[in-house]
């Protein structure tokens, strides 16, 4: 049962999926997976309150079933839906993790009450984390990113003088000025929070489209030294000298994945499905490099919406980069 100091509104459920056996080799995700239990851990376990040792924390799955923020923004409404479609299309797949996963179950975002939700995840997100967890969220809307900071700035981590760096993988660079959090707001919130806070937003977006961005936004981008890489150039090669030297300057990373960022026929099932894109290889092999530079303090995937996908396939991409996020 999921202690209610972690503010969590639905306790873990069962996971499925095939059953091969019940021996380590033939051993899927649904089979090892197990309910998190808070105090489990030692203070003294790998990682403790810091991400040196990403490679070895045992990782917590947190899902944030909220649409409301998609709804402010004026999008398609359906990913309060996806925690649970990201864990159906995770819990076939073979396990091969050296480390352990636990769920630690749902918050869930109803009646309107966003900022509500938020913080609740963001207290789950923050006890987790410095439980020595690897804390992995599902959402939701991209307002999930909110809530994900919410956690991150309040951890030992951050609150400990650690540069933080926010590396976001998406079409669309969210920092909109408007009076109603949504959506579209959230690292404009992170910037006014890290401001008030006394720290630097170090803040990187990977596959900017465009077409899809005020220049209203671009000048924001600019005046908040926000560094990006538009769709058009992502290269392989350019995606993974711009992430590398985004790394250098920071000592722990939360990585949000908005799955918008990949082209529509790969990823269908969002509320804005891009007409250019990122391709599928480039953003995983940015996911791997993110991994292996062993500053992975936080990750989280957003904007799914099961009502519009194809055949699941983009919460098959989503499970797939969150395995990748975790080898």
């Amino acid at each position: 049962m999921v202690s209610s100091a972690l503010s969590v509104d639905v306790p873990p459920q069962p996971w499925s999926g095939r059953f091969d056996g019940d021996s380590a080799e033939h051993r899927r995700w649904w089979q090892a997976v197990s309910p998190y239990a808070p105090g489990a851990e030692s203070p003294d376990s790998p990682g403790h309150g810091s991400a040196a040792h990403a490679a070895s924390r045992p990782a917590v799955i947190l899902g944030f079933a909220s649409d409301e923020g998609v709804r402010r923004n004026k999008g398609r409404t359906g990913a309060a839906a996806a925690p649970a479609a990201i864990r159906a299309a995770l819990g076939p797949l073979a396990f091969h993790l050296d480390r352990t996963v636990s769920d630690a179950g749902d918050v869930v975002v109803t009646d309107g009450a966003l900022e509500a939700g938020q913080a609740r995840a963001g207290q789950a997100i923050a006890a987790m984390l410095d439980a020595g967890r690897l804390t992995v969220v599902l959402g939701g809307g991209h307002e999930t990113a909110y809530a994900s900071y919410l956690g991150v700035a309040a951890s030992d981590a951050v609150r400990g003088g650690q540069r933080l760096g926010i590396l976001n993988l998406d079409a669309h660079f969210d920092l909109r000025d408007e009076p109603l959090p949504s959506s579209g707001t959230p690292f404009r919130q992170m910037a006014e929070a890290e401001a008030a806070a006394g720290r630097e937003f170090r803040y990187a977006v990977v596959g900017i489209s465009e077409p899809n961005n005020t220049r209203a936004l671009f000048n924001t981008a600019d005046r908040l030294g926000v560094r990006y890489l538009p769709d058009e150039d992502c290269t392989a090669e350019r995606v993974r000298a711009f992430v590398a030297e985004f790394l250098a300057g920071v000592d722990v990373l939360y990585l949000t994945i908005d799955l918008d960022v990949l082209p529509a026929s790969v990823a269908p099932g969002v509320s804005a499905p891009a007409a250019y894109g990122v391709p599928l290889p480039v953003i995983s092999e940015a996911c791997r490099q993110v991994a292996e530079s062993g500053k992975l303090l936080h990750l989280d995937v957003a904007e799914l919406n099961p009502a519009f996908d194809i055949d699941g396939r983009t919460a098959k991409v989503a499970a797939r980069l969150v395995n990748t996020l975790l080898q």
